[in-house]
């Protein structure tokens, strides 16, 4: 069902050479990118009319109106089960808790006597975040967009999720209901690459969809390849690719719990990656073994789980050591990384590539997805090396304040007019030479 890479008993490549080495699923933006820009154009030059046509070619919806009515949202709340709502709110509490502290404040530093840099973190003024609606569907991710904009205080937050031939047209009732609990009332019936396009572009009309500044959320790869199209025009926060779950773990993990975290991720999509990294051949043995009799009682095997799982991107890859698996996982740079070591914490902080890291036994990528109050919008396809998960610091910009008296610019006018003049740009230095009458100390 599930591969196996053996690096046993050879000295470990480094660098690119050793990612090249792990299991990866293949997700061509650049191909897609194509397919998505008469999308994107179609939204440009005709707005609502073409997020129309895009949700009855896609979605198979036949819609009056794109923006979610007011009272959608309040009889979509009204009718949620209660424990779904007691569970939903739980998680908007937990994430409000860690977001929160990671609020930015202003910070003043003075460079000389009369010369200060302060960093301002502002918000940006609009956004536009995406919620899933394919093969599941997502609420949680629309608390793990709003929190993080709310917390960082951009006041206009618009969504976006496709709409729901079974729900008449408007998106499912739980995202519609996890907007309402977070006073989220600009919602759309869109989805995909037009979806992206509507906040890029804005649509006209009273119904119509302002620009946003920047646009959020998980999605799929023509999600991925129309947040591509529009950079630079718009902020994005990733281009998000399949999810992933790597579980470094030795012979003291419990295979039952590796087995049941590996087949969790592998739900998600066929694409799904799931990677057992162990220096335990028996552990490794052990979970592939667990993994059939867990597969054969879960739901969407066919579809997702066993497609996921015996696919070039999932795999026990087998190591000599634990020291060998952190340099494994740190050159693939999972979404989400657990460690199942002895000692865990402590081979949990020599980690340096992961979108999250889940520490021991207790601490299932699950949790991370709903409750840990930590933001599941993670980087995927290895670019946890260069690129963070979702958080307040993503809906913030930090702009410096330079105020310098005239005594401090005169103080260091000659070193500027001399690096002026160094990269042949006299008109630089000419600028300091006009506020001293052409005289500037030391020249």
């Amino acid at each position: 069902m599930i591969s196996r890479i053996d690096l046993r008993g050879d000295t470990l490549p480094e660098g690119g050479d050793l990612r090249d080495l792990l299991p990866r699923a293949e997700f061509d933006v650049e191909a897609a990118l194509e397919k998505v820009r008469p999308l994107c154009e179609d939204v440009r030059h005709r707005g609502t009319a073409a997020l129309i046509d895009a949700a009855e070619k896609f979605d198979g919806v036949t819609l009056e109106r794109v923006r979610v009515p007011a009272k959608a949202l309040i009889d979509a709340l009204e009718a949620l089960d209660p424990a779904v709502r007691a569970a939903l709110e739980e998680s908007i509490r937990r994430a409000r808790l860690v977001h929160r502290a990671q609020r930015r404040s202003s910070h003043t530093t003075q460079v000389v006597p009369g010369g200060t840099v302060t960093e301002k973190w502002v918000p940006v003024g609009r956004v536009g975040l995406y919620a899933p609606g394919g093969r599941s569907v997502y609420p949680s991710s629309v608390i793990m967009n709003v929190v993080p904009a709310q917390e960082a205080g951009v006041e206009s937050i618009a969504l976006a999720s496709p709409a729901q031939k079974e729900f008449g047209g408007l998106p499912h009732p739980t995202i519609l209901a996890a907007c309402a609990l977070l006073g989220i009332d600009e919602v759309y019936a869109a989805g995909g690459a037009s979806a992206v396009a509507m906040f890029a572009y804005g649509t006209p009309g009273p119904d119509g969809c302002a620009p946003a500044n920047m646009v959020t959320g998980p999605g799929n790869i023509w999600v991925a390849a129309a947040k591509r199209y529009f950079t630079g025009r718009i902020g994005i926060d990733a281009e998000a690719g399949p999810t992933e779950i790597a579980v470094l773990a030795d012979a003291t993990a419990d295979p039952v719990h590796v087995a049941a975290d590996l087949i969790s991720q592998a739900e998600h999509d066929p694409l799904a990656a799931a990677v057992l990294v162990t220096d335990s051949a028996e552990l490794a043995d052990a979970v592939e073994k667990e993994l059939e009799p867990q597969v054969a009682a879960t739901k969407h095997i066919e579809d997702r789980v066993v497609p996921a799982l015996s696919g070039r991107q999932s795999a026990i890859v087998l190591v000599d050591s634990v020291e060998d698996g952190l340099r494994v996982v740190d050159a693939y740079g999972a979404e989400h990384l657990e460690i199942q070591t002895a000692d865990a914490a402590a081979v949990a902080a020599r980690v340096r590539n992961a979108g999250a890291i889940f520490v021991g036994p207790y601490a299932p990528v699950s949790l991370g997805d709903y409750c840990a109050g930590s933001n599941h919008v993670l980087p995927t396809g290895g670019c946890a090396c260069h690129s963070s998960g979702l958080s307040v610091q993503s809906f913030l910009r930090g702009i410096h304040i330079v105020d310098y008296s005239e005594e401090a610019l005169a103080e260091v006018a000659h070193h500027v007019v001399t690096l002026a003049e160094a990269e042949d740009l006299p008109a630089h230095g000419a600028a300091l030479k006009a506020r001293f009458a052409w005289k500037v100390p030391g020249k």
